[in-house]
C-alpha cells in the first residue's frame, strides 16, 4: 500500500511551507519520505528531501539527494549537501518537527515505522466489532482496540496498530494518545472523547 499526504504550514512570522510525506509498506529498506518546499520564486527557495526512519523508539530524520515530491511552496530540488548549508535548514527541520506532531497522518506513518503493535479482542481483530475503546497504558506502553463485546477473560489477538488503522481510518484521531490515557466513542462516526 502507498500512502501519500500533502500540505502546507504557515510559520509564526508568515514564513510559508509546503510539504509532502509518504510511505510504503512492505518497502525495504523501511523508511518514509518527505519533502519540504520553502521560497517558491525566490533566490534563497528550494526544496529539500529527506527520509524518515525508527531510531531509539522514536523516529529521526536525514537529508537525502533523491527528490521525493513536487511541492507548491518549493524551487529547486537541492541535494543533501546544499540542504545541510542552506540558512534555512533550521526552519525546514522546525517544519518537520511540527507536521510529526501536529498531522494526524503522521502518526500512522510514525506507528507504521516504528511497528507499534496492539492487542485487539478478537471480535475486532477479525472485524466484527468496531473499535469502541482504545488505551495505551502507562506501564508497558501496549496498546490495545477494544469493540462492544467484554473483554475481560478474552484472548486478545496481536497485530500492528497501523493496520487497525488502514481498516478503521478514524482511528487516526486518537493514534497520539499519551501513555496512560484512554478514549472511547458510542460508534463509528461518533467523537472519539478522551479521560484519564
Amino acid at each position: 500500500m502507498d500512502r501519500r499526504a500533502f500540505g502546507e504550514f504557515v510559520g509564526p512570522h508568515g514564513e510559508l511551507a509546503s510539504y509532502a510525506f509518504g510511505w510504503t509498506t512492505g518497502s525495504d529498506p523501511h523508511v518514509a519520505r518527505l519533502s519540504v518546499g520553502i521560497g517558491a520564486g525566490n533566490p534563497g527557495g528550494g526544496t529539500f528531501h529527506a527520509i524518515i526512519f525508527a531510531n531509539d523508539g522514536d523516529h529521526a530524520f536525514s537529508l537525502v539527494d533523491e527528490p521525493f515530491e513536487r511541492v507548491p511552496q518549493g524551487g529547486p530540488d537541492l541535494t543533501a549537501e546544499q540542504s545541510r548549508a542552506h540558512e534555512d535548514l533550521p526552519f525546514v527541520w522546525w517544519v518537520t518537527d511540527h507536521v510529526m506532531q501536529h498531522d494526524r497522518r503522521a502518526w500512522w506513518m510514525r506507528h507504521w515505522l516504528l511497528g507499534t503493535v496492539c492487542i485487539q479482542t478478537p471480535e475486532v481483530f477479525e472485524r466484527h466489532e468496531p473499535v469502541l475503546f482504545v488505551s495505551h497504558d502507562a506501564d508497558d506502553g501496549v496498546w490495545q482496540l477494544i469493540g462492544a463485546s467484554d473483554a475481560s477473560g478474552s484472548n486478545g489477538k496481536v497485530g500492528h496498530l497501523h493496520h487497525a488503522a488502514d481498516e478503521d481510518p478514524s482511528l487516526i484521531d486518537v493514534l497520539d494518545l499519551p501513555r496512560g490515557r484512554s478514549a472511547t466513542r458510542e460508534g463509528v462516526g461518533r467523537p472519539w472523547t478522551g479521560h484519564l
